[in-house]
């Protein structure tokens, strides 16, 4: 039985992935998002006890151990393998001194032993690599298979069902533009045979033109249908690529906290892909069958026999450029791996030559890079003779048909059976025929890729929206917008994470200032996120008012929340519209009011265009005090209801620091107010100050009554003080 194989939709996705070929093997099938909230995915990707509690969440028995090459081939496969320090793996096979691999990564692939061991094995001084043994238990066989519902073709189709018009349009100049290849070989073969054997020029002029128009008549038939595909690919791509962007929007936040940036773009180029396959890959080799089949049946009405040395010939084409495939994929695999390192080798070098010259390693980090480029010459020898392997019995295939069909073309000439112009004809209709072979192959690669491509497109359309439409959510904010957290605990996805947050109970009253402090890694940003909906809580609840937090609009919710995060984002865009966010014709009463009071009026004056000065990636760069202050303009602008500010001040200067804070006490006045800091100055006027340690309240009260208490509030202040002094 083949072993069902899975590639991984991004690059953090191999444990998922890997889990989901094992649980496929053994009958059961099971989407990879279900896996990848099972493993507790996170941005750094899973490990083996992500991946061991959610195979046994699913009816596996798993036991992780560290095997030597005979200990792994008495064991149990398919099993899950740590690979390379970085990824996992499925070895589902050992046979003959060769091990059979399912990397989700890079396809299947056979490994003799030497490259297995390079890869796999951990601690060479023992032999020894990491893997995670996997059984099936009845409660496996219990679980409810759920339905693939990864590719769906008729999701595509939909958009390509909108230009029908055009689609007719185009299949109308498929038939004229083979109507016109189709006269062709005939004109010819009149040409010779009429033309030639009764020495009339006059009928060899009259085809010429005909030719002439037929020439014409097909390149406005082609330059018309370029246009049409250049049309449709262009809308097509842009629906696409906005649907996709809508659905992205409508994603909760915690989606992007597990998903690299690369994975995110590249799912982006797979729209292009798409689109490229169904207005490119697809029209065209649809074009070509169309031809391919329309010069078949000509070529068997011309002669039979040639007809059949084709066809062998063709069949016996397709299948010697499958046989290499397999080969291939083993010579691109191993040369991905030499080719990834010499990247990282380079990088280093130039990255690291300081501690190189330092430390007098020059020669050996040269002989090391010079062993990889050893390597990678192997296997480009490997490679250049597999490719010359396979075009020259691709070309051996064709022009040995092409010799044969001659000779049998010549012998029907001379047996009587074909006239001269009949030979030319079949020539020419040999050459159309070639083309749409060799375009199939690239079409199923291309398919190969769309698939692969709508897979990943598919996973992100069938995630559910922040706000579901099924799912009603209150628009309007209770009266008492008091904040209240009751038994919250809350812990980052990843398996084996210990809770940020334990058991909190905390009130945040209306129309108050509440400041959050406590050590690094304490939960104070945390509390924040979890009020910005960033995450769900584990156990307890979050209410305003007597209302469910959940159960209000994100919308609302945000458009109330003025925010200043550590990490916040500056547009490439004027100054304007970056404390103005999402107001198309910006207030410039408010927009002068939240530049006084983030106290950012001297730097903007200084700026030959105030204002509409472009700061961000593409503009004008600015400090990171320069950065805060506009986060903080940005947050008033907005004038909302609750203010959220995490550590907003910690880069200004001390003179700086002090103007914005007294200007902020007085926007502060009627708003629920929750500051995260470290300083003294920024949370000594708060009505309410909470210590966290470790996820749990450890002291609350004013700053008068924590100092009083003489406890790790006391302790913070007087170790903040003599280090002020």
């Amino acid at each position: 039985m083949a072993f069902t194989f899975y590639k991984q939709p991004d690059q953090m996705d191999c444990g998922p992935t890997c889990l989901r070929m094992v649980a496929k093997h053994h009958g059961r099938n099971f989407k990879v998002q279900t896996l990848r909230q099972l493993c507790e995915i996170n941005r750094e990707g899973v490990s083996l006890l992500g991946i061991s509690d959610a195979s046994e969440k699913i009816g596996f028995r798993s036991i992780g151990a560290k095997l030597n090459l005979g200990d792994l081939k008495e064991a149990v496969l398919p099993c899950i393998l740590h690979w390379r320090q970085n990824h996992f793996v499925v070895l589902y096979k050992i046979s003959k001194g060769h091990y059979y691999i399912a990397d989700p990564g890079a396809g299947l692939v056979k490994l003799n032993e030497e490259d297995f061991a390079r890869n796999w094995v951990s601690d060479p001084d023992k032999g020894e690599g990491i893997v995670l043994l996997l059984s099936p238990t009845p409660n496996f066989y219990d679980q409810e298979e759920e339905k693939d519902t990864s590719v769906s073709w008729s999701f595509l189709f939909r958009y390509l069902i909108t230009y029908r018009q055009l689609l007719s349009q185009l299949f109308i100049g498929l038939g004229i533009g083979t109507l016109l290849q189709l006269i062709t070989p005939f004109l010819t073969q009149s040409v010779v045979d009429i033309g030639i054997n009764t020495r009339n020029l006059n009928f060899i002029y009259l085809v010429m033109i005909a030719q002439g128009f037929l020439i014409l008549g097909r390149v406005s038939v082609e330059f018309i249908r370029s246009w049409i595909l250049l049309h449709i690919s262009t809308r097509i791509n842009v629906s696409i690529l906005t649907d996709f962007l809508i659905k992205l929007m409508r994603l909760p936040i915690s989606f992007f906290d597990t998903k690299l940036t690369g994975d995110i773009m590249q799912r982006m180029n797979d729209q292009r892909r798409i689109e490229s396959f169904l207005t490119g890959s697809t029209l065209s080799t649809l074009f070509s069958m169309f031809n391919l089949v329309v010069f078949s049946v000509v070529l068997a009405y011309y002669n039979m026999v040639i007809f059949g040395v084709y066809m062998a010939s063709s069949i016996l084409y397709v299948a010697w450029i499958f046989v290499f495939l397999k080969r291939r994929r083993e010579l691109n695999y191993k040369s991905f791996e030499i080719s990834s390192k010499n990247q990282s080798t380079i990088v280093q070098l130039v990255s690291g030559m300081q501690e190189i010259k330092l430390n007098n390693c020059e020669q050996e980090k040269r002989w090391e890079w010079e062993h990889l480029q050893a390597r990678l010459f192997k296997f480009s020898v490997k490679n250049l003779a597999l490719s010359q392997y396979q075009q020259g019995g691709a070309t051996l295939i064709n022009e040995s048909t092409n010799l044969i069909i001659t000779f049998l073309s010549a012998k029907a000439v001379i047996d009587g059976q074909f006239t001269l112009g009949a030979m030319i004809a079949v020539q020419y209709i040999i050459g159309q025929l070639n083309g749409p072979v060799q375009q199939l192959l690239g079409f199923i690669q291309g398919f190969q890729d769309a698939k692969i491509s709508l897979e990943r497109l598919n996973e992100i359309h069938q995630m559910e929206d922040e706000e579901p439409i099924d799912k009603e959510f209150n628009n309007t904010l209770p009266e008492n917008r008091t904040i209240t957290f009751k038994d919250v605990t809350f812990r980052y996805p990843g398996a084996g994470n210990e809770p940020v947050l334990q058991d909190i109970n905390l009130t945040i009253p209306q129309g108050k200032t509440t400041a959050i402090v406590g050590m690094s890694g304490s939960g104070k940003t945390t509390i924040l996120k979890l009020l910005l909906r960033f995450y769900e809580t584990e156990q307890g609840e979050i209410k305003v008012g007597e209302q469910l937090l959940d159960n209000i609009s994100f919308k609302i919710w945000r458009s109330q929340c003025g925010v200043v995060m550590q990490d916040g984002f500056i547009f490439s865009d004027s100054i304007e519209r970056n404390i103005a966010v999402g107001d198309e014709s910006p207030n410039k009463a408010k927009l002068q009011h939240a530049i006084r009071i983030a106290n950012i009026g001297d730097f903007i004056d200084s700026l030959p265009l105030g204002l509409k000065t472009k700061i961000g990636a593409e503009g004008n760069g600015i400090s990171q005090g320069q950065r805060q202050r506009m986060l903080i303009a940005r947050a008033v602008y907005k004038d909302p209801e609750y203010l959220f500010f995490d550590e907003a001040t910690n880069a200004l200067d001390a003179n700086n620091e002090r103007v914005i804070i007294n200007n902020m006490n007085e926007f502060f006045v009627g708003k629920t107010v929750i500051v995260v800091a470290h300083r003294l100055s920024t949370v000594s006027n708060a009505d309410n100050i909470i210590l966290l340690d470790k996820g749990h309240i450890a002291e609350q009260g004013t700053h008068q009554q924590l100092i009083a208490l003489k406890g790790d509030y006391y302790q913070l202040v007087k170790n903040q003080l003599e280090l002020g002094a």
